[in-house]
C-alpha cells in the first residue's frame, strides 16, 4: 500500500499528507488515485483542506486543487496555512488593524474586567485583557478583546448594524449588535478549540464565524 498521500479527517475539514521526497507529478497521479478511492466519503461535501509533509508553492497548491476537483466530487472551499511564518504574518496584520482603532477614534483598554464590571465607550474599543462571565462591554463602535469574551458585549450602541465584536477565544454570555442580540447555547460545546473569532450582522441575524485574511482586510475600521 502506498503511503505517499494520506488523508486525515478533523471537525474542521480534512488534512492531506503529501510525501516530500517524491517527484510532484508523481506526487499528483498519487493524489488523483486516493481521491477516487475515497469519493465516496466526499460526495457534494463542503470542506477545508489543509497540506502537511510538503512544502507547496502557490502554483502547485493550484494544481493539486485542481487536481482533486477533478478526481472527486468535494468541494474545497477554503485552504487553511499550517505555515509559522504566514501565521506570524497573520498575527503581524490583525495588530496592525488593531493599532489603526486608535487612530480612528478608537481607544484601548488594559485589565480584565471581572465580575460586576460595567465599561461605556463612545467610540470603538480595544481590551487588552478578559471580560469575565458576569462583566459587561458598551461601544458604539466596535469591541476587539484580545483575550476571552465571557461576559456581555454590545456593540453599535447607537444603532449601528455595521458594527462587529471581535475575541481571540469568543465564549460570550451575550452579545448584541444594535438592536438585535444573540445569547450563548443552555449547553455550550466542551473542547472547542480557541480560536479568533467575530461576530457580526447580518439580516437581522448575528453571526459568529471564524476570523480569517480575507476578513481582516474587509474590515471597516
Amino acid at each position: 500500500m502506498n503511503n505517499s498521500v494520506i488523508i486525515k479527517g478533523n471537525k474542521y475539514g480534512i488534512v492531506v499528507v503529501l510525501n516530500p521526497e517524491i517527484e510532484f507529478e508523481e506526487l499528483k497521479h498519487l493524489i488523483a488515485e486516493k481521491f477516487r478511492e475515497s469519493g465516496k466519503f466526499f460526495e457534494n461535501a463542503k470542506m477545508a483542506i489543509s497540506f502537511e509533509g510538503r512544502k507547496l508553492t502557490n502554483e502547485q497548491q493550484k494544481e493539486v486543487l485542481d487536481v482533486i476537483s477533478e478526481n472527486s466530487d468535494m468541494h474545497v472551499v477554503c485552504v487553511i496555512e499550517n505555515d509559522p511564518d504566514k501565521e506570524e504574518l497573520f498575527k503581524k496584520t490583525l495588530e496592525q488593524k488593531l493599532m489603526d482603532l486608535n487612530n480612528n477614534t478608537g481607544q484601548f483598554y488594559k485589565g480584565i474586567l471581572r465580575s460586576g464590571a460595567s465599561l461605556e465607550f463612545e467610540t470603538s474599543v480595544v481590551i487588552i485583557g478578559d471580560v469575565n462571565h458576569g462583566a459587561r462591554v458598551v461601544s458604539k463602535g466596535n469591541i476587539i478583546v484580545l483575550g476571552s469574551l465571557k461576559g456581555t458585549a454590545f456593540a453599535g450602541a447607537c444603532g449601528n448594524t455595521n458594527s462587529f465584536v471581535v475575541a481571540l477565544d469568543m465564549i460570550p454570555t451575550q452579545i448584541r449588535i444594535a438592536d438585535t442580540i444573540a445569547r450563548a447555547p443552555d449547553k455550550p460545546m466542551k473542547d472547542e478549540a480557541k480560536e479568533a473569532k467575530i461576530a457580526f450582522l447580518e439580516d437581522g441575524n448575528i453571526y459568529i464565524e471564524p476570523l480569517n485574511k480575507n476578513i481582516i482586510n474587509d474590515i471597516n475600521l
